[in-house]
């Protein structure tokens, strides 16, 4: 996509007739969600161009950068019209793009296609719930943005060898109804194989904790602050029994998963990028996971399968409060939009 069409597509509605109303909710959470995580990405990708040697994999970082750039731009141009505080997001300060490579060329393919997904997750939420033309412009061309680049991604994933295919399940020789409640069956009785819906969304999963697991080995070998290096050590425990479990479902019926990163990662001990950074990176990453797991939940039929995402993501809940309550003690948390405290008020 060329990226002078979102900026040029978001000027030509300066003179809609919507544009004097304020900003709802939800263009005001979604558009501080899209502010500060693609500050964070800037950060992180500024740093894996400065260590990249492969120039297809360079080219389509700078892709992924010069988009990240363009949102951020974009948003801080309604804030600006809007006479809006701009959240402080990530700065220069937050990234040291000549500490030592931490990062295998290859594990920018897999880092860039996780983020792709989170992106498209983030946006497709938000256009549903948007209203006004400039902010409906704008989520509109990022899930198309997000979509081409993601594609690109996959392209040279596979080009590069590096793509693992979801596992193969053989055609249905006839359409067929569903005739008793042991469909259900998890725990106890006769137990059906895992259906497409179950071994998609549980393929995803492990495919993210791959990512995940990867990225938490990194930042647990740099991080400066104690506290952030032990929370980095658990969620890599966390992502590691969580990739394990669900990869036993797919080992358990002959299916396919995805390979473990973690030989992509390097061993330097310098931090590229601040503490402050790394936490909300992670919280970022397991509050995704939070949806994900959510999403397949929702699509797998039986119980034990069911059971078990309920319990992922209650470890995964109780780990990013942590992470949050971290965040807070260090003053690294920025607050999102909210709405008026009208007891604080009563009482002044």
């Amino acid at each position: 996509m060329p990226f002078t069409k979102l900026s040029s597509l978001f000027h030509s509605n300066e003179g809609a007739s919507d544009l004097d109303q304020k900003l709802t909710s939800a263009e005001q959470g979604k558009l501080w969600a899209c502010y500060i995580g693609n500050t964070m990405s800037v950060c992180v990708l500024t740093y894996m161009l400065k260590h990249v040697d492969d120039e297809e994999i360079k080219a389509i970082l700078e892709q992924a950068l010069s988009l990240c750039k363009q949102f951020v731009q974009t948003i801080k141009e309604i804030y600006e019209k809007e006479g809006y505080p701009v959240p402080v997001g990530f700065t220069e300060t937050d990234v040291n793009p000549d500490a030592p490579r931490l990062f295998a060329d290859e594990f920018y393919l897999h880092y860039l296609k996780y983020l792709g997904k989170a992106a498209i997750s983030l946006y497709s939420i938000a256009v549903p719930l948007v209203t006004r033309s400039d902010t409906r412009h704008f989520f509109t061309h990022c899930i198309d943005a997000a979509i081409h680049l993601l594609n690109d991604v996959n392209a040279l994933i596979m080009k590069k060898g590096q793509w693992t295919k979801p596992p193969l399940i053989p055609y249905p020789t006839s359409v067929d109804y569903i005739k008793k409640q042991n469909y259900l069956n998890g725990f106890f009785g006769d137990v059906r194989p895992l259906q497409a819906l179950e071994i998609t969304h549980m393929y995803d999963n492990i495919e993210n904790n791959a990512t995940s697991k990867a990225v938490l080995l990194a930042f647990s070998q740099v991080a400066t602050v104690k506290q952030a290096k032990d929370y980095f050590r658990r969620g890599f425990d966390i992502a590691s029994r969580h990739f394990e479990t669900l990869t036993k479902f797919l080992q358990d019926e002959n299916l396919t998963s995805a390979p473990l990163l973690d030989p992509l990662v390097h061993t330097s001990t310098q931090a590229p990028f601040s503490d402050k950074l790394m936490m909300f990176h992670k919280l970022d990453m397991f509050t995704v996971r939070i949806r994900a797991y959510a999403n397949a939940l929702s699509m797998s039929a039986r119980h034990d399968i069911a059971a078990k995402y309920g319990r992922l993501i209650l470890e995964v809940g109780n780990y990013v409060e942590d992470g949050a309550n971290i965040m807070i003690d260090h003053g690294w948390m920025e607050q999102p939009p909210a709405a008026a405290d009208r007891g604080a008020l009563v009482r002044k």
